[in-house]
């Protein structure tokens, strides 16, 4: 075997390997070898079948083992030799023209980690942010889960629906006066003015009363989760089974009591504790935000493209996701692509935070532990259908860069709270409002030093989309590692049930689950889940 360096030029690294038709051959001998007790052939007693008619029965077969196992460990050799440090799994190719018993030639091309200085940590100084969950803080919780908890109570039969109300109707839909599949259901609860159906649906069940039947008239969206049904004019033979008030919520300890609780003081303190671990949670992406400034500021090495390429596509197709669900979706796409040298410049941020974290969590032994990455793996685990569960954990733990990518959030999020410890902490009371609004200014200033780097004409108007603020708010240490495994040509995992990949998959189960509904009676008039949190 001989290694070749090609390429040499920063973090890129390009080697030649040439793999001998002997080693080769000597490979497929050994294999022969270890294959040979196990082989039965007629006329030979077991064990003893000749070797030339072996590599006659299962020479191709061999020989394909003992090139890629050849080249795999070439590869390894390369990396050893050489000291490397893979920023990603290695591109690995064949000469086009070999032939079995011929010399192999192999390109190997890749990039490596950046030799990084871990920074001096007594003097990081920052400053927590604490709310104290008042009162008033409490009494609106509250009310918010009482809202959500509401009643309705039968109206009566003269009680015309009004926005607010719950009204329950038997639908049809038509298009052209056909019924088109998925456009029927039975008994479907519809509160007005919900948003839950296509826009226009709703506002036609005002004044309608129980027994009444009618016929309403609505166009489906263009962007509507069903290709047969975009842009389309219905109708909607209507039937009203019944309609419900809201009834009053009341909040005592009866209400308390409906949630299996002791009492109304139970409650309280139980919503006490969820808002301060919700404050607690803004309070720490608040300091973690100040921190990686900092280290952002004192750093400014070399960071592998490929990295960089594979985080920024992560955070492109974010922001497509987000401008789908505009009401102007080509505006809002129009708008990204003005910012897309910001975001790259973003991408590289998070590279170089993610290669830092890591650094300073390896040279001062900060780790994930064998137990807290078998409860990783089968936290993840539940995404999958129950057959499928056992084989993503072998897969977790047969591909290192899948492993990697499962470990990354916790890891860094352990050097963190290291770092947090290292750190000057100045304690500073706040209101929630001046907490959150110090979380926007954080993520301003860093969309304003990415666009500070624009030439002027190419900086970004006032007028952003709010899809396009969302993917500054990563992880950047999360993205790097995941941007790294991306890239690897790892094991397929197995495949994800449907219910854990999008809400309307989600739905969709959950209707073929319930045998006292038809499957698509909420789908004709429903929006389209994303449609809901734009």
């Amino acid at each position: 075997m001989q290694i070749v360096e090609k390429t040499n030029e920063g973090l890129k690294r390009a080697y030649s390997i040439t793999i001998t038709a002997k080693d080769i051959d000597k490979r497929v001998d050994s294999e022969v070898k270890k294959l040979a007790p196990q082989v039965k052939m007629p006329g030979f007693r077991p064990g003893k079948v000749p070797p030339n008619l072996i590599r006659k029965m299962h020479g191709e077969a061999l020989m394909q083992d003992a090139l890629s196992n050849a080249v795999r460990e070439s590869v390894d050799a390369a990396i050893a030799e050489n000291k490397l440090r893979p920023a990603i799994q290695p591109a690995v190719n064949l000469n086009e023209d070999y032939e079995p018993g011929k010399d192999a030639e192999v390109s190997v091309e890749l990039e490596v980690l950046p030799e990084i200085t871990v920074p001096a940590l007594d003097d990081l100084k920052l400053e927590r942010l604490v709310v104290e969950p008042g009162d008033a803080a409490i009494d609106e919780s509250l009310s918010k889960l009482a809202e959500s908890q509401k009643r309705y109570d039968t109206a009566a039969k003269t009680y015309k629906a009004k926005d607010g109300d719950q009204i329950i109707i038997d639908f049809e839909g038509k298009i052209d006066g056909v019924p088109f599949d998925g456009g029927k259901g039975e008994a479907m609860a519809v509160v007005i003015g919900s948003g839950q159906l296509i826009p226009g649906f709703e506002d036609q069940l005002i004044g309608l009363k129980a027994n009444d039947e009618t016929v309403i008239n609505v166009t489906f969206p263009e962007d509507y989760n069903a290709e047969n049904l975009k842009g389309k004019d219905a109708t909607f033979d209507i039937v009203v089974g019944e309609v419900k008030k809201p009834g009053e919520s009341k909040i005592d300890d009866e209400f308390a009591q409906s949630l299996g609780l002791e009492d109304l003081d139970k409650l309280r303190e139980l919503m006490k504790g969820q808002l301060e671990q919700e404050l607690n949670g803004l309070t720490r992406t608040h300091m973690k935000r100040k921190l990686l400034d900092q280290l952002a500021e004192a750093h400014d090495f070399e960071v592998p493209e490929t990295m960089v390429e594979a985080e920024f596509n992560q955070i492109w197709q974010q922001l497509e996701q987000e401008a789908a669900k505009e009401e102007d979706a080509e505006a809002a796409k129009a708008e990204m692509e003005k910012d897309r040298d910001e975001y790259r410049d973003i991408a590289v941020r998070r590279v170089r935070l993610g290669l830092l974290l890591s650094e300073i969590g390896q040279v001062n032994g900060v780790e994930v532990s064998q137990q807290e990455m078998q409860m990783l793996m089968s936290q993840a685990a539940q995404q999958y259908r129950p057959e499928d569960r056992e084989k993503f954990i072998q897969y977790i733990q047969q591909d290192q860069m899948a492993a990697a990518q499962l470990r990354a959030p916790l890891y860094e999020d352990k050097v963190v709270d290291f770092l947090f410890d290292k750190a000057d902490i100045a304690e500073k009371t706040v209101t929630r409002e001046e907490l959150e609004a110090a979380i926007e200014a954080d993520e301003e200033a860093e969309e304003a030093k990415a666009a500070a780097k624009k030439k002027p004409a190419a900086k970004k108007t006032a007028a952003k989309k709010p899809a396009a603020k969302k993917a500054p708010a990563k992880k950047p240490a999360a993205a790097k590692t995941t941007a790294a495994a991306k890239k690897a040509p790892a094991k397929k995992a197995p495949a994800k049930k449907p219910a854990a990949k999008t809400t309307a998959a989600k739905t969709t189960t959950a209707a073929k689950k319930a045998p006292a509904k038809k499957p698509a009676a909420r789908k004709a008039p429903a929006k389209k889940p994303a449609a809901k949190s734009s």
